[in-house]
């Protein structure tokens, strides 16, 4: 194996992407003790792995703005190309990252064969979209095909105690103490074949309020503040509903106090994971790229509520039966799986 000095770790997709690659920055530490090791991501993730103390730099790339156009990309690749990686670890390729780090003059480039392979040097064969193993281990694939051990698969976000301190406050404002173990809804996802309706939510919330005596907490991002508010209007009991109220590190901050999150297939799902939260998933689609066994939570304790309904295609958000895979998954199926965790927490 190469003694790589100086190496780049490149992930600019989505939350929960970037939260099941940090097994990857730890396996590089470890196997790289004295390199210099930095991560490029989206703005939208870069708190997730700011602080993490296996990672020298976070860089960030803005597509959406700062690194709009031909001519901001071009100031971005001379300013890497300054930094003289020696290894550029692709974990998502897309033709944009692997033209930067091929032209930001990275000698060696692994990732996976797609999207202008051609232009790394060490290409591994595309077959994510058969979901034959979780993305943790895809990611870490690349690492094995350049020699790198493994020993470490879990999930880690460093804290941010500013946002410790401001979750502290608000649930003490909310009359939540420190051993009250509330439960967390999040009925937000990135596209309709991944929402449960949002009725049935509701239904679970006041069922698990009538059976456990617990408080609820609605969390979202801002783009599904009125669903959310749909949920919280819905509840018969009072609940505090955070949906766009927190920044990623506050939601963070947030889930580590909770006991139990229920919640679509969603990158906040990968964030109670690393939060060593309990997790009750919903998962609609089928195909095996985007089935649990891909990206299903990892905790031992989480469930995964997962139907499958006959369709010889999922045609996923173009779905013509109207999203019965998730339509199946009942509420009494939710309340069990909650009562399965809650009894060995």
């Amino acid at each position: 194996m190469k003694k790589y000095k100086r190496i780049l770790i490149i992930r600019t997709d989505r939350i929960g992407d970037v939260v099941l690659s940090t097994p990857v920055i730890k396996a590089l530490r470890d196997n790289f003790p004295s390199a210099y090791i930095a991560m490029m991501v989206s703005p939208f993730t870069r708190e997730l792995v700011e602080g993490n103390p296996f990672l020298d730099e976070v860089i960030v790339y803005d597509k959406a703005n700062k690194q709009k156009g031909f001519v901001n990309n071009l100031r971005f690749i001379l300013a890497l190309r300054k930094k003289r990686f020696d290894l550029a670890v692709i974990l998502h390729s897309t033709n944009r990252v692997n033209i930067i780090a091929f032209l930001a003059g990275i000698k060696y480039r692994a990732g996976y064969s797609r999207r202008l392979g051609l232009l790394l040097t060490k290409n591994i064969p595309y077959s994510k979209y058969k979901g034959e193993k979780h993305e943790v281990e895809y990611n870490l694939d690349i690492l094995r095909a350049i020699g790198a051990k493994i020993t470490d698969v879990s999930l880690y976000i460093p804290k941010d105690e500013n946002s410790e301190k401001w979750a502290d406050a608000l649930l003490a404002w909310h009359d939540i103490k420190k051993d009250d173990k509330f439960i967390v809804l999040h009925p937000s996802a990135s596209c309709l074949s991944r929402m449960w309706p949002v009725e049935k939510f509701a239904q679970v919330a006041n069922r698990l309020i009538s059976l456990y005596h617990t408080k609820i907490v609605i969390v979202s991002g801002n783009n599904d503040i009125i669903l959310a508010r749909k949920l919280f209007e819905q509840i018969n009991s009072s609940a505090i509903n955070l949906a766009g109220k927190t920044n990623l590190m506050q939601l963070v901050s947030i889930l580590r106090r909770a006991g139990l999150m229920i919640s679509n297939d969603s990158g906040p799902v990968h964030i109670a994971v690393a939060c060593g939260l309990p997790v009750v998933v919903l998962f609609g689609r089928s195909q095996p790229g985007i089935s649990p066994k891909r990206w299903g939570p990892l905790g031992s304790q989480d469930i995964v509520l997962h139907k499958k309904v006959g369709c010889a295609i999922c045609l996923a958000h173009d779905c013509k039966n109207n999203f019965l895979c998730l339509k199946s998954i009942e509420v009494d199926d939710v309340l069990q799986a909650v009562d399965r965790i809650l009894k060995v927490c």
